[in-house]
């Protein structure tokens, strides 16, 4: 039976990935360890797949040798899985191009993260999945926790039939460790999905002293350029077979996909297209957008390999006159970001069709958005609209940052909000990290989502320091699904607690603060004396806060709890 839960985006992938797999090879890196974690924690309880048994979990001592692991199992024709991230998925690019070469079903679960380059970053980008571009995998996409959770599904389902191998990502931490409210998947639909055939093709085709086979070979230039082209009609074939998928999925659940979903107005004449969790932001932008008349759009790109431009068209109202692609990762020197380019190519080749989809060819510009988790609100996908109606439009353009030495940013008016601002209620809490503070709030989420009728979202902001460094905790409820993948606003949160009195000196507290929020604060002290205590400028906020109600808490045991 179908039901709600209310988890973050590992334990939504690992949900499904556990159950649907016999051999499970991890190895942790931030932010995809939770996956193994729980895999590991579910096989030593017991806990079986969908088929009654206990999936063989291990650890390796590097995710080369976790991806080499899965590599074996598959070609013992068991199901396998792994999940890693950024580094961790450049050691596994050599296993991958073998497991594609040789048709080999199999779904990688990654938390999308930036690769370090001029420094070390533990933060969520998709340079890492950009890099395996050219293994072979299919690459597919997940904007928020229950896509998460839904993709690893489909995911699966498709590689079966399909035998391309699948890299299924979704944004490191934005997604991997947001708490939502979702709706699980049960073994009797995954029973339903996963197409019975396929799993007895994939054991024939293990490797045994019964049947043997050569593979593995290496070969010269007469035979290497053919068989190398001899797997074409796999990868024209997939696209088709995971909206297949996608419609079979939809039909069990009720929640429907597509290669690329269009959001929007019908007769749009401005898009954005973009993957991954900014692609919440933007659809809610777009809806206030449209709600105050203006005609804007949003395409969604789920999978992203092998690339599908007739699908990517169909998607795209024949209105449109200007599309700013977005790419989360950068390729220095290129001409453009991957997305961009395909995107741009998609198009060009179509103008040159008898009866392209377009009158005349949309403009197009590319941007870079969200490195290394930088931020990205509606007030910037506000200004990327704006972008494609400027005059002298920039073809190259970054947003999110304020770029002071190639001047490709472009501004954006912080004060700019949607009407989904209105319709939650957000919550900020400042901890240190290891006090007790986001385990607390991970548990309050929780309760209001399994417990309540209400849609709830929690998001923990902490550095690579994690223990001891400060922490923020976002959290939002309300009675319609929330899409907003970004931070309180300023002046956004009705409620602010501090749980470490030393911020009051070090950090402005009240700036998330709206007009009659309430500020909890942990203190050992009387209420008498507290106001007196207050620093002068957190005292002139809450009077021109319109007087904010102000509760106290004496410490007591661990901070938060």
């Amino acid at each position: 039976m179908n039901s709600m839960l209310t988890i973050d985006g590992n334990e939504a992938v690992a949900h499904v990935a556990f159950r649907v797999s016999e051999v499970i090879a991890i190895y942790p890196i931030t932010p995809s360890s939770g996956m193994g974690e729980l895999s590991d924690e579910w096989a030593a309880q017991g806990k079986a797949n969908i088929w009654g048994s206990v999936p063989r979990v291990v650890e390796l001592q590097s995710e080369g040798g976790a991806a080499g692991t899965v590599h074996g199992a598959l070609q013992a024709g068991a199901l396998a899985t792994t999940f890693t991230a950024s580094q961790g998925l450049l050691l596994m690019i050599p296993n991958m191009y073998k497991i594609a070469g040789e048709l080999t079903p199999t779904v990688f679960h990654v938390a999308a993260r930036a690769i370090a380059t001029h420094a070390l970053s533990i933060f969520g980008d998709h340079s890492d999945v950009m890099s395996t571009r050219g293994t072979g995998f299919a690459l597919l996409s997940s904007n928020s926790v229950q896509e998460a959770h839904d993709m690893a599904a489909i995911a699966t389902a498709a590689t079966l039939v399909g035998r391309i191998p699948v890299l299924h990502f979704f944004d490191g931490f934005r997604t991997s460790h947001e708490v939502a409210k979702i709706v699980t998947v049960d073994d009797k639909t995954l029973h339903k999905l996963l197409p019975q055939e396929a799993i007895g093709a994939l054991r024939g085709r293990g490797l045994s002293p019964e049947h043997p086979v050569l593979r593995g070979t290496s070969q010269n230039p007469d035979v290497f350029f053919q068989a190398r082209e001899a797997q074409n009609p796999f990868f024209d074939a997939f696209p088709g077979i995971v909206q297949e998928a996608m419609d079979q999925f939809g039909k069990l659940t009720g929640r429907h996909y597509k290669l690329f979903d269009y959001v929007g107005a019908p007769d749009a004449e401005r898009v954005i297209i973009l993957m991954g969790s900014g692609a919440e932001t933007v659809q809610e932008t777009v809806e206030h957008m449209n709600r105050h008349g203006e005609k804007v759009g949003l395409l969604k790109v789920r999978l992203y390999r092998p690339w599908s431009p007739a699908a990517l068209l169909a998607a795209l109202p024949k209105t449109t006159r200007s599309i700013a692609v977005l790419d989360r990762c950068k390729e220095p020197g290129a001409e453009g970001e991957p997305l961009y380019k395909d995107v741009l190519v998609a198009l060009a080749e179509n103008m040159a069709d008898e009866m392209p989809h377009f009158a005349e060819m949309p403009k197009v510009i590319g941007g870079r958005y969200g490195l290394g988790s930088k931020e990205f609100n509606p007030a910037m996908i506000s200004a990327v609209f704006s972008a494609l109606t400027a005059t002298g439009q920039k073809r190259r353009f970054t947003v999110g940052i304020a770029d002071d030495v190639t001047g490709l940013s472009l501004s954006f008016d912080p004060a700019f909000r949607t009407d989904a601002t209105q319709e939650t209620f957000a919550a900020v809490f400042y901890g240190l990290g290891s006090d007790g503070t986001v385990s607390a709030n991970k548990n309050s989420i929780k309760i209001i989502g399994d417990e309540t009728e209400l849609y709830a979202q929690g998001y923990f902001v902490y550095d690579s320091k994690k223990s001891g460094a400060m922490t923020v905790s976002h959290l939002r409820f309300g009675p319609k699904p929330i899409r907003s993948a970004y931070l309180t606003g300023d002046g956004d949160a009705k409620f602010i607690a501090c749980h470490q009195p030393l911020f009051l000196e070090t950090h402005d507290l009240l700036v998330h603060a709206a007009p009659g929020a309430v500020f909890l604060l942990n203190t050992h002290l009387p209420v008498e004396k507290i106001w007196a205590t207050l620093p002068a400028k957190m005292q002139r906020q809450m009077i021109e806060k319109a007087h904010p109600v102000l509760h106290h808490r004496r410490l007591s045991g661990v901070a938060g709890s």
